[in-house]
């Protein structure tokens, strides 16, 4: 195992709120090597055997436990792919803490490609948090392209907050669920792009099976020349119900596309988008000056309130 730098510390405060070695299951990686890791009676986190990333299982009935997984990356010019499984057993109710930060001060681009799949059992109740973070003033990219994917039984419930606020130049983020009767997903998507950097967000969600219910919801930011695209594909195929919302701020020179699709395999399948792309209104930039802000100030305060 390696020792975190003080870079590699900051990096894990941003994206997994770290400032001390977290009780529970965890497994850190820095510059892809182990930095850490501490398995539990009930969560254990094993290595696979190809060394392309680990397997995380949780024992059926597990409650009131988390698993920590960051990963950071201080190297300019190293790229790595990941794959990480979580078995999530019977009637589990966890929380488990991703993330990506990447520093880089070279010349290089440094990319971190991460493959979450997750196997939701029957009544299991999952709170998954995932924040990318970018720093450096080399040349050099910062570039993150994750997928997750979601394969839900019965009952069971996923919860996913998903944040890029600051630093990062290219992500293309893809995140795939298949739900299975009265299962529920539930995400949170926070974005903010500035400068020219790009950020694509593509879902495709399939509710398979009578109950199965979606709730996605993605507020976004973009500044400066940056470009931002947006690309949900809902699909029912049984009597199942999704609310899918796009939330959008363009500022300066930004672009932002959304692109909704709805699919209806049955008659009873109920499915919503909704999309808003827009500015800041001039009566709240008034309204904060009046209090004492400067312009700038305001256009913050409205911000950080919007991604909230």
């Amino acid at each position: 195992m390696v020792e975190l730098t003080e870079i590699q510390k900051k990096l894990m405060a941003e994206v997994a709120d770290l400032h001390k070695i977290p009780e529970g299951a965890y497994n850190f990686r820095a510059n892809s090597e182990l930095a850490g890791r501490n398995t539990t009676a009930n969560i254990d986190i094993v290595s696979k055997a190809d060394g392309t990333g680990i397997d995380i299982h949780i024992k059926p009935g597990t409650r009131n436990e988390s698993v920590h997984i960051p990963v950071v990356i201080s190297k300019s010019g190293l790229k790595e792919v990941v794959y990480n499984d979580f078995y999530i057993g019977e009637d589990c109710d966890v929380v488990i803490v991703a993330g990506c930060g990447i520093d880089n001060c070279g010349g290089q681009d440094s990319e971190h490609d991460g493959v979450h799949r997750f196997y939701v059992k029957r009544g299991a109740k999952v709170k998954y948090i995932e924040k990318h973070y970018g720093s450096g003033d080399g040349s050099g990219k910062r570039i993150l392209n994750p997928v997750t994917e979601v394969y839900m039984d019965e009952d069971s419930v996923m919860e996913m907050e998903m944040a890029q606020i600051k630093g990062v130049d290219s992500t293309d983020r893809q995140t795939v669920a298949e739900l299975k009767k009265g299962a529920r997903l539930v995400v949170r998507e926070r974005l903010m792009t500035h400068g020219q950097q790009e950020a694509v967000s593509g879902y495709r969600v399939t509710l398979l099976e009578e109950g199965a219910n979606a709730d996605v919801v993605s507020r976004s930011v973009a500044r400066d020349d940056s470009r931002q695209r947006f690309d949900a594909r809902i699909t029912g195929c049984a009597a199942c119900k999704d609310h899918t919302e796009c939330d959008s701020i363009i500022m300066d020179r930004g672009t932002i596309l959304a692109v909704p699709s709805l699919e209806a395999k049955n008659v009873d399948a109920e499915l919503v988008h909704e999309a808003a792309i827009g500015k800041i209104a001039g009566d709240q930039l008034i309204k904060l000056m009046t209090l004492g802000l400067t312009e700038q100030e305001a256009e913050e305060e409205i911000i950080n309130g919007f991604l909230a």
